[in-house]
């Protein structure tokens, strides 16, 4: 049955058949890629990473399994980027290199993608990146998209509105209403005003600070602690920030100029960052005041007291930072007891333990430290009341929680309980789920696309794989043994070994009954293949890997990778 949707914009009499897919993004903390289908086009939302834990070793990020896009290339109309965040587009090599496709992002997302691009060596032509404002409005056939500013601590930050004949589908990427931003409220507001006036179908919301319910911290209070402790200084400063925190280090370079300091940015990432924000004036530094420092040595220590070092980098990397230069290992700065150390950074989930290992590091060297508490360093996404505004705001129809792990969707779902959302209307995803809308109304999951992680190491984009990681987590865990031995295969015999070299599994000469039971192992192993017309080489060093690690886990409950070396060695060749 037909029916007609009166908007100032919309007047269609079909209806559109809408999924939502998050191929990454949602009960988790990192890689956003979230997909909207619109009949038969697909838009992309963001394209991000994510950054390993401790326990994965050697890995350097985590992107989306994209083999779902791959597929259905060809209903892939484009790729909207809401901000410049690592999370939200440390991915998009990974998709460019599958696929050349459109990319729409504000001009400072587009400048530190463009950066990353060059840097991941993929090519790309400008036309395929196109910036857009809060004013850009874009036609795909029926559907209209739609963008708005947000307040966040990386400048130009986007929100994307698809308009569809049923309605608007809204993502906010990370936001809040920080009342300290530069952003324009009112046409911010406006606009919103306008989507939830022409009808919210779905609003897919930040859930990261649901279950925060502290108000935001003042920038008042947070200058007035900061202009306190650089006025009564006499020594050099060090501040540790993440490189996306473009607010504060512009707080920090204007107070630092104010006194009549000179500056210094470590983080090469975070220096293209601050480059290509002050290059589009979204920071102002004088030149004069920031400088370049060279390496330590004999005549150079960067010790002056006039200097205010801001060190940057993502997750784990101020603090590896920080705990190089307390050991007197980092080239351009070696803590010193008269240092005042200034901590902005929050330990990001799973960098607990390194923060914490960091301080006290620190505190050998120096204990002129300073660490602001929660309040004073807010997160960048919208604490309950916040969220409670933009669903008030919008009043969408459904609300799905992305930009989070389970325990944040299901806090949203309270938040929106509180304003009288019915579970049924806080839909909460899985990654792969295919979240179905038809005629305006939710139909329920409808199926599943792949989705998962591939683990890069370097620059390979290419997944390292289970077999890669079990083997590091095994060498991580118990070792490496070596077995080498020249054998003659002429004569069946061994000439030379075996010598056996361990890594990470026991010291061998405290525990030489071990070795001496493996290289007896080795000889059992040995005589019954030497006695055979022909070596076979395979079956021979399986063999003896199996015996080996059998004897080691009865004997010490250790299981480390075996690797024989067995050299070919025929010595009437040398004659």
């Amino acid at each position: 049955m037909e029916r007609r949707i009166k908007t100032s914009v919309f007047s269609f009499f079909i209806m559109s058949k809408i999924n939502f897919i998050a191929l990454g993004g949602v009960q988790e903390n990192g890689k956003n890629l979230f997909l909207v289908e619109v009949d038969e086009k697909i838009f992309v939302l963001d394209c991000g990473l994510k950054y390993p834990t401790s326990d994965k070793y050697g890995v350097d990020v985590i992107v989306n399994d994209i083999s779902y896009l791959v597929e259905n290339i060809n209903r892939v109309e484009c790729v909207f980027l809401t901000h410049a965040h690592d999370d939200h587009i440390g991915g998009i090599s990974h998709l460019i290199r599958e696929k050349k496709l459109k990319v729409y992002g504000s001009k400072f997302t587009l400048a530190v993608l463009k950066d990353r691009l060059d840097e991941d060596e993929v090519e790309y032509r400008d036309e395929e990146l196109e910036p857009v404002t809060s004013r850009t409005v874009l036609k795909f056939g029926d559907t209209t998209i739609r963008f708005f500013e947000l307040s966040n601590n990386i400048p130009d930050s986007l929100g994307v509105a698809i308009g569809t004949t049923d309605g608007y589908v809204i993502y906010t990427s990370n936001f809040n209403f920080d009342q300290n931003s530069k952003i324009d409220y009112s046409h911010m507001f406006r606009s919103l005003a306008i989507f939830s006036k022409e009808g919210v179908l779905a609003l897919l919301i930040d859930s990261l600070g649901a279950s925060n319910e502290q108000s935001r911290g003042t920038i008042l209070e947070f200058k007035l602690r900061i202009t306190n402790l650089i006025s009564q200084s006499n020594h050099r400063m060090i501040f540790s920030l993440f490189s996306s925190d473009i607010l504060r280090i512009q707080q920090i370079c204007n107070i630092a100029v104010e006194n009549n300091k000179r500056i210094a940015i470590l983080g090469i990432k975070t220096q293209k960052l601050i480059k290509n924000a002050i290059a589009m004036g979204y920071l102002k530094v004088p030149l004069e005041k920031l400088v370049n420092l060279r390496f330590i040595d004999d005549k150079n220590k960067n010790n002056d007291d006039d200097l205010i070092v801001i060190i940057t980098g993502e997750r784990h990397e101020p603090y590896y930072m920080l705990q190089r230069m307390a050991r007197n290992i980092d080239r351009l700065i070696h803590l010193e007891k008269d240092d005042t150390v200034v901590i902005l950074t929050n330990p990001y989930l799973g960098t607990e333990k390194m923060a914490a290992k960091t301080l006290d590091i620190v505190y050998h060297i120096t204990s002129n430290i300073k660490q602001f508490s929660q309040n004073l360093l807010p997160d960048v996404d919208a604490n309950r009341e916040e969220l409670k505004e933009m669903i008030n705001i919008l009043k969408p129809k459904y609300i799905i929680p992305v930009i989070g792990e389970y325990r944040h969707q299901y806090a949203l779902r309270i938040v929106a309980d509180c304003i009288g959302y019915k579970d049924d209307r806080v839909l909460i995803a899985d990654n792969g789920d295919i979240l179905s809308f038809e005629n305006g109304k939710y139909v329920g999951i409808t199926g599943d696309v792949p989705c998962g992680e591939i683990q890069i190491d370097g620059k390979a984009f290419k997944d390292i794989g289970d077999v890669v990681m079990r083997d590091r987590e095994l060498l991580a865990e118990d070792g490496v043994i070596l077995i080498v031995a020249n054998i003659n295969p002429r004569t069946k015999t061994v000439i030379l070994g075996p010598e056996i070299i361990t890594k990470g599994f026991i010291y061998a000469k405290e525990n030489e009954e071990i070795i001496n039971k493996m290289k007896e192992i080795f000889y059992q192993v040995s005589e019954t293949f030497l006695q055979s017309k022909f070596i076979n080489w395979s079956e021979y060093k399986t063999n003896l890997k199996n015996e080996l690690s059998h004897y080691l886990y009865k004997e010490i409950r250790r299981n480390p990778i075996i690797i024989p070396v067995l050299i070919s060695t025929d010595t009437s060749l040398f004659k």
